[in-house]
């Protein structure tokens, strides 16, 4: 059974930054992609950026130049935040797709609350 973890959310005040990882663990094969998405209330989910096994990524154009995803391995990512506002406010939860010893995992983390406020 593979788990994925959230970390690192919390306060921070405008302008300021935030890393957030996402350690993935359980009888991984290999993880072919990693996301983290953004739920704010009232809001639907948003994808927020994605890494690839080759090691390429992809941002929504609202976090472009704020936000870097990154792995230091293949069973932890991370999404460094910076420049942060308000309108950056929600839980953030990654999902991870890949194989299993016994064949493919598509699954979430529980989320981590990233508040941004004076």
């Amino acid at each position: 059974q593979v788990q994925l973890v959230e970390s690192g959310g919390g306060l921070v005040q405008p302008g300021g930054s935030l890393r957030l990882s996402c350690a993935a663990s359980g009888n991984i094969f290999s993880i072919r992609v990693m996301d983290w998405y953004r739920q704010a209330p009232g809001k639907q989910r948003e994808l927020v950026a994605s890494i690839f096994s080759s090691g390429s990524t992809n941002y929504a154009d609202s976090v472009k130049g704020r936000f870097t995803i990154s792995r230091d391995s293949k069973n932890t990512v991370y999404l460094q935040m910076n420049i942060l506002s308000p309108e950056d406010t929600a839980v953030y939860l990654c999902r991870g797709r890949g194989t299993t010893g016994q064949g493919f995992f598509d699954l979430w983390g529980q989320g981590t609350q990233v508040t941004v406020s004076s």
